[in-house]
């Protein structure tokens, strides 16, 4: 395989560099910039209060030293909360070596709650273009109210109603169907990414929902069905595979000619693929 090829898949950090630093934090989205990672992943959900942050779960319970649901809790709430302290823990036992990432109770924005407007703050300033995908987190409560949150935030940065997809630095991606049908209505030029933990019968041919340009197949369908990748491709489709961290599942989405990876590992992705 060329360097040339490779150049063209892009890198994405899932949930920042999640792998050494806790995910969703400042500190992971910027040791992955660090990294040279080409795009930043994130989830995003609506506090009570209306705000979006960068949560995968729907409880805290996981990440934090909180508990509860993102949706029942304000931004206040979370923002007293450490996001960071357990990734040094259980997650740490018997490795042979320790993170490069060291968690700093002093340091408390690196490891509290991350806003999506302190990230795309963080984008901003980079130096050098980095690119988002935003996961919108259905079933909520809050609905629609996710996608228009969102909007206006992208908006708020410039980022909402790109000139073509093709210049957008932010596409948005879901395992709702009607989340993305949300976002194209309302910003045509933004692009979207069907994200499947499975390919449904109606979608094996490697067709779409309508207006869906990108396709986010898990590693599991990639490496069971390939063919399928071949489909997507035929139908003018990119592929955006996730969560890509082995070195041979590195090489099988370089064969398959995927788009993107997304990984854990932004660094070592980058180095398997000579960059």
């Amino acid at each position: 395989m060329t360097h040339a090829r490779q150049h063209g898949i892009q890198v994405v950090a899932h949930r920042g560099a999640s792998e050494d630093a806790p995910e969703h934090t400042l500190a992971a989205y910027t040791k992955a910039i660090e990294d040279g990672a080409d795009a930043l992943e994130c989830d995003v959900r609506l506090t009570a209060d209306g705000h979006l942050v960068c949560v995968h779960d729907r409880r805290i319970n996981r990440t934090s030293n909180g508990r509860g649901a993102v949706s029942a809790l304000e931004l206040a709430d979370l923002a007293a909360l450490d996001f960071g302290s357990w990734k040094t823990g259980e997650a740490y036992k018997g490795r042979d070596e320790d993170p490069d990432w060291e968690h700093r109770p002093e340091d408390r924005e690196a490891t509290s709650v991350l806003t999506l407007e302190r990230l795309l703050e963080l984008v901003a300033d980079a130096g050098r273009r980095v690119e988002l995908a935003i996961e919108t987190k259905h079933p909520t409560r809050w609905a629609g109210q996710v996608e228009e949150r969102l909007l206006v935030l992208l908006k708020r940065f410039g980022l909402d109603a790109p000139a073509t997809a093709e210049e957008s630095q932010v596409r948005v991606m879901s395992f709702s169907a009607r989340s993305l049908h949300r976002v194209r209505a309302a910003s045509p030029t933004l692009p979207t990414v069907y994200l499947m933990q499975f390919v449904s019968p109606r979608l094996r041919d490697g067709r779409l929902p309508p207006g869906v340009r990108i396709a986010g197949p898990s590693l599991r369908i990639v490496r069971n069905h390939p063919v399928y990748v071949e489909r997507l491709k035929r139908a003018g489709h990119q592929v955006h595979v996730w969560t890509v961290n082995e070195p041979e599942d590195v090489d099988l989405c370089v064969g398959l000619g995927v788009d993107a990876i997304i990984t854990n590992r932004p660094r070592a992705v980058l180095d398997q693929l000579g960059r």
